[in-house]
């Protein structure tokens, strides 16, 4: 493995983990400019606060160094992670976590854009509510509307209905699906404790609580490692929704991404099933 811009050892602040493959330049640019921006925001009443992003690379990792460049320039230290190959989406953050030494860590997609204020809101909540030990934020599209990311414990039909039926047809299941993504009760307003999975999009972490799970099922290539994390943190503390935290996600669905995704999907379903319990309907 190779690493560049080694930060010290912290026993505060913030580690970032960004798990990249092959990832669009752009995009990634943009989530490493609104992480750097929301770090801004969040020393204006912290400001000896240190913050490291550990930047994975499962593969294609393109140049960078300007944004990592940029990153600097807002006190942000990059240490880049690379030369394992491609071990997957959780054992890639688990080489993260495993050298995070800071009080909060946040796992955080590479399509992902932070509003400003997302991380001073998340810190402002954190210490406000000492019992929550895993945050999920408020979730939005590419064109600013809610996507519904937390879920109660997933149905075979649940699963099939809102990844593989076309629109028509999932409109027949809009009940079900709604109650699975529990549209009762997220909203952009009101907080939300212990809901029962939470999106890998963003999940922000006391690094303690993180350690104490040792990271990611490395079982899960791919899909349903947050469905897994999330389900073994209430054994440990709780689990919060909060709407004041704002993210961008332009992230897709399995299906939209072919025939490879569909079959890591399935294999990851099977694992957590297996793992958790079958519930056909």
């Amino acid at each position: 493995m190779k690493a560049t811009h080694a930060p010290h050892s912290e026993s505060e602040g913030l580690s970032v983990s960004v798990v990249t493959y092959r990832p669009d330049i752009e995009q990634l640019t943009s989530t490493l400019a609104g992480l750097a921006a929301a770090c801004d925001a969040l020393r204006v009443g912290r400001p000896a606060l240190p913050v490291v992003l550990f930047l994975v690379d499962n593969g294609g990792l393109p140049a960078i160094q300007a944004a990592l460049a940029e990153l600097q320039r807002h006190d942000v230290s990059t240490t880049i992670i690379a030369g394992h190959g491609n071990v997957g989406y959780g054992r890639g953050h688990n080489l993260a976590i495993e050298r995070s030494a800071s009080q909060y860590h946040l796992v955080l997609n590479p399509d992902i854009d932070l509003a400003r204020d997302a991380l001073s809101e998340a810190f402002d909540f954190f210490e406000a509510h000492a019992e929550a030990g895993l945050i999920t934020p408020w979730i939005g599209d590419e064109h600013g509307d809610q996507q519904f990311l937390c879920r109660r414990y997933p149905t075979l039909i649940d699963l099939f209905a809102r990844g593989f039926l076309p629109a028509g047809l999932r409109r027949l299941f809009s009940r079900r699906l709604a109650r699975y993504e529990m549209r009762d009760q997220i909203n952009a307003r009101d907080i939300v404790w212990d809901p029962p999975i939470v999106s890998g999009c963003f999940m922000l972490f006391r690094t303690s609580v993180l350690k104490r799970l040792a990271g990611f099922d490395t079982r899960y290539f791919l899909y349903f490692e947050d469905y897994d994390l999330s389900l073994r943190a209430h054994d440990v503390t709780r689990v919060v929704y909060a709407p004041s935290v704002r993210v961008l996600h332009h992230g897709g669905g399995a299906v939209r991404k072919g025939s490879a995704h569909i079959r890591m999907f399935m294999a990851s379903a099977y694992k957590f099933f297996n793992r958790f319990g079958w519930k056909w309907l």
